[in-house]
């Protein structure tokens, strides 16, 4: 009798907890394009677009990514997330040029703050409203 309480309450538990994750690309809401505007203003290199890839558990989103088409750009691989909240986002890009550079951009008491590592250089990088305020090489 035990044994299938326990995995009956397993199953419902189990049910219970399930969501149902839904992708949908549509144009970035207020919020998000407020913030990839505000961040492309002191950070260009953070490229501004309309279209949004949000996911939806429960009819919140959970995660947004922004989707490239690289032809003809300079870059192998780029990547842009939106974070619950609309405070923060993080980026990763690849190109010839520049290796693998990746961080984050956050929004701090209407600050934009960027937290940038470099594989190439082998540095970190970080900037407030544009201006890099603290870089330092790795050994």
């Amino acid at each position: 009798m035990k044994k299938i309480t326990l995995l009956l309450a397993f199953i419902f538990t189990t049910i219970s907890f399930a969501q149902t994750i839904v992708s949908k690309q549509e144009d970035a809401n207020v919020e998000q394009y407020e913030l990839l505007k505000k961040v492309n203003e002191y950070y260009p290199d953070i490229t501004l677009n309309k279209t949004i890839t949000n996911f939806y558990a429960d009819g919140k989103i959970i995660d947004s990514q922004q989707q490239f088409d690289l032809k003809g750009t300079k870059f192998s691989s780029y990547k842009l997330g939106i974070e619950p909240g609309n405070k923060k986002l993080l980026f990763e890009y690849i190109s010839d040029e520049t290796g693998k550079v990746f961080g984050d951009v956050q929004l701090f008491k209407g600050n934009v703050l960027r937290t940038t590592f470099s594989d190439k250089t082998n540095q970190i990088e970080i900037s407030l409203n544009g201006k890099s305020v603290y870089l330092k090489k790795l050994d």
